[in-house]
């Protein structure tokens, strides 16, 4: 994706990636367990967005929003580990530069359509609960279309400066990257420039998502939750928490490993530290995110039945859209 001419690239063609020297003699065993993940993260997000593909009950904005976070689980995962499977079971360390800035892109990519993406999502819960009667008006199907092209469009354009920047750094020192997969503490640690200029960026742009994106989930729940407490039966607040506990839940996960990996200064990188919150944000999240949407839902499980029923009866297709 980068194909970048420039001073720094005319240094380094290459890194090395360290992945975990602490527990080297275990890498088969984490490479089973990685996969194992794997695998888990990519069938299990792939049924909740074939479900809501093809089951017409579920085309609503929830679960169009539900499908766009499945999506956005299986890139985000498919960038990172089937590189560090490769790594762990071939022992081939090494990535290319080129190679190396196209992951720092997308893992930035990634994690910021997420954050954008799970706000819209706040914000759907909002109009449900707060405004239901102008909910079809507010959250039609154009609306969700404008606000999933929005979110994936804002969130391409935001990693570009940091992988601009920090492309144009010499890496002069050791060209280890003590982490298992490319991400900017690492890569700026390698480098022998001042890069206080390009921590800059990334903490003023990260604001800038970040805040923006936890002020319209925060100011969404604040509203949720006065509304919910206004409810005067017990079965109507239930009720009411029940359609946003799934959202809530992810997004304190979400939110929580985020934090832990990307609030804090360069100067202060730990890498056994950064590699243990890395492992949670990467795979922890886009594991429980099928679970949390659709263990306790009834309508997916029905939607779910629908598809199994489908499968074995092909002749009853007719019926899928009823």
């Amino acid at each position: 994706m980068f194909n970048l001419s420039m001073k720094s690239q005319s240094k380094v063609t290459e890194f090395t990636i360290e992945c975990f020297p602490a527990i080297s003699p275990y890498e088969i065993h984490l490479f089973v367990i990685f996969l194992i993940i794997y695998l888990n993260i990519v069938l299990g997000n792939i049924a909740v967005f074939t479900c809501i593909t093809f089951d017409s009950h579920l085309h609503t904005p929830m679960y169009i929003f539900l499908g766009s976070l499945s999506i956005v689980d299986i890139v985000s995962t498919s960038n990172i580990l089937p590189k560090l499977l490769s790594m762990l079971l071939t022992q081939q360390r090494t990535i290319t530069f080129n190679a190396c800035m196209t992951q720092l892109y997308f893992f930035i990519y990634f994690t910021c359509t997420e954050f954008f993406l799970l706000a819209v999502m706040a914000y759907d819960r909002y109009v449900a609960i707060c405004h239901p009667l102008h909910y079809a008006l507010f959250m039609s199907i154009k609306h969700c279309i404008l606000f999933l092209v929005g979110t994936w469009i804002a969130a391409a354009l935001e990693p570009v400066l940091h992988t601009v920047f920090i492309a144009n750094l010499s890496f002069c020192s050791s060209l280890q990257i003590n982490h298992f997969f490319c991400d900017i503490s690492p890569l700026l640690n390698l480098s022998c420039n001042d890069t206080i200029h390009v921590e800059i960026a990334t903490y003023v742009l990260g604001a800038i998502v970040g805040l923006s994106a936890f002020t319209l989930t925060l100011s969404s729940y604040v509203f949720i939750i006065n509304t919910i407490l206004n409810i005067k039966s017990a079965d109507g607040r239930r009720k009411a928490f029940f359609t946003c506990a799934s959202h809530l839940t992810s997004v304190i996960i979400f939110y929580g490993t985020s934090l832990s990996l990307h609030v804090r200064p360069t100067s202060t990188y730990a890498p056994t530290q950064d590699k243990l919150f890395s492992v949670l944000y990467i795979i922890l999240i886009p594991v429980l995110n099928p679970l949390i949407y659709t263990m306790k839902n009834k309508q997916f499980k029905e939607a779910y039945r629908r598809l199994i029923h489908l499968r074995l009866s092909p002749q009853k297709t007719d019926h899928w859209n009823e």
